[in-house]
């Protein structure tokens, strides 16, 4: 398993993409404003939403959706977005736990260069553009545990859509990360391809090679024994029946020796975040964080 999550490690980028914090203001009373810059100068907006008090809190990154949304990114974390039920993180830090999101690469105020001319340019480098994601994904977690006020102990991850695959890839491989709340994603690839549904997620999603190292139930799969909720509407053409049982088939075998993992299924929506979703979702994480 360890020469697994060595290569899967080496696929996703993992500490390939550092940031550095270079600016921060407030955005308004328990909000800060981050800019990072990548290696290569590119700026990187972000936003932290702090509880009240002195802390140390637990925290969450919040990776953010796709959607068609480029002008959205870590917006997200504030004005929340369709498939959300309300934004996350001014409802987090009301209860205590800080919450972190960051333009992916494309996205929010780096959306002036297309997906498209991104993933491709990365792809024939040999690389890929969630492989860039997922490691600044890394590097915010870097940032995050080493902030003061924060419980490096206590970090977890949320993501929907977009946010929920890279959230299950990193903590699939980052063993900081101590609770997984992944919602509206979770399907086995192979099972996709077999009826053409993969076709529906965007390119920045492809990583060469990735499907003859791990499936997404082995991935989601090595976040086992540390807690992990899984969110899933069953018209979502994303997480069909026959693809999703797959992915969760492998997931609960990896939990059967240990560790808790809930799995939210609704028979009667698709990909959108219902109200008891949200509320099973909050419930989890406050359970495991706080």
């Amino acid at each position: 398993m360890d020469g697994v999550r060595d290569r899967l490690r080496a696929m996703f980028e993992i500490g390939q993409h550092p940031l550095r914090l270079v600016a921060e203001a407030e955005e308004r009373p328990g909000i800060r404003r981050l800019a990072f810059e990548t290696a290569s100068a590119e700026p990187v907006r972000g936003f932290f939403c702090q509880p009240a008090g002195e802390g140390p809190y637990p925290a969450v990154l919040v990776i953010h959706a796709h959607g068609n949304r480029y002008d959205i990114g870590a917006g997200e974390l504030l004005q929340g977005r369709p498939a959300l039920q309300d934004p996350l993180g001014p409802l987090l830090a009301s209860r205590g736990i800080a919450a972190l999101c960051l333009d992916m690469p494309c996205f929010g105020a780096r959306a002036g260069v297309t997906e498209m001319a991104a993933a491709k340019a990365a792809l024939w480098r040999g690389r890929s553009l969630a492989g860039q994601m997922l490691g600044e994904c890394a590097s915010a977690l870097d940032w995050l545990s080493g902030q003061p006020g924060i419980r490096s102990d206590r970090i977890g991850v949320f993501g929907i859509s977009m946010g929920a695959t890279l959230g299950y890839w990193l903590a699939g491989v980052d063993d900081r990360v101590r609770v997984l709340a992944q919602e509206c994603c979770l399907a086995d690839f192979g099972a996709l391809i077999a009826t053409g549904a993969h076709d529906l997620h965007g390119i920045y999603l492809t990583i060469p090679g990735l499907l003859e190292v791990a499936s997404n139930g082995a991935i989601a799969g090595m976040v086992a024994p540390r807690a992990q909720f899984i969110g899933i509407g069953d018209t979502d053409p994303l997480t069909p029946p026959g693809a999703a049982d797959v992915a969760l088939d492998e997931v609960k075998a990896a939990y059967a020796a240990g560790g808790r993992l809930a799995i939210h299924r609704e028979p009667l929506t698709g990909h959108v975040e219902t109200p008891a979703m949200r509320a099973a979702m909050l419930a989890f994480l406050a359970d495991e964080l706080l």
